[in-house]
């Protein structure tokens, strides 16, 4: 592995209808939401394996024991790590906060973005390994589908507007007034609402259906 001392996590739900990609339930179904949800987290934990760049934790919910997971384990020998309760913000941090205790490098993505590659995941343990505080992969919905850093800072998970469009603002300003030093991936869209779902199919559905923007509009190095 290129970055043995690091590791990716990958933030997981049972692919359980009406509970994964509600918002796709008018296009798909509950059923056919959770079907499309059980293949982006099976490809993107393909592509971060595959990859070979540094050891793969899978985080879930609502239990490791969940059938669906344990199969995913035998399949991709991934270590399975329970996420724990509370808000997202507080989900990722405690799995961050956790890995980093054994980790010198540790990323955090979901499976919502099938853009993804791993070249986005080199890209960011290169720049983390550089000395960069944080690195982060905005999305197009305000968001972002990667958090990676090299030591664990809770600020940028309390009190943050999760789900709305102003979660990337927030976190920025955060990271700009600990003085932290930031770089950031391509804009890409996580697939979340119909309009998502017929853009990633009208582009082939494909491993990186919907590209990234050519010019970021978020300068590396803040």
């Amino acid at each position: 592995m290129k970055y043995p001392h690091a590791k990716l996590l990958i933030f997981s739900k049972a692919p359980e209808p009406g509970q994964v990609k509600t918002r796709l339930i008018p296009a798909l179904g509950a059923t056919g939401a959770a079907q499309l949800y059980s293949e982006l987290l099976d490809a993107c934990l393909d592509m971060g394996v595959s990859a070979q760049l540094c050891p793969v934790a899978l985080c879930c919910s609502p239990s490791t024991a969940h059938a669906h997971f344990q199969q995913l384990q035998e399949r991709y020998r991934v270590e399975l790590r329970q996420q724990a309760n509370g808000d997202l913000g507080r989900r990722m941090s405690q799995a961050l906060q956790a890995a980093l205790q054994h980790s010198r490098a540790v990323l955090l993505v979901g499976a919502d973005c099938p853009s993804l590659c791993a070249n986005d995941l080199d890209t960011a343990l290169e720049q983390l390994n550089s000395g960069v505080d944080v690195v982060l992969g905005p999305a197009r919905d305000g968001g972002y589908y990667l958090v990676g850093m090299r030591t664990h800072h809770p600020g940028l998970f309390e009190n943050i507007p999760w789900g709305t469009h102003t979660v990337l603002e927030h976190t920025r300003k955060r990271m700009q007034e600990q003085g932290l030093r930031s770089f950031y991936l391509p804009l890409r869209s996580d697939l979340d609402t119909p309009a998502d779902y017929h853009t990633w199919q009208d582009a082939g559905s494909d491993r990186c259906p919907i590209r990234a923007d050519e010019h970021d509009p978020y300068k590396s190095g803040d």
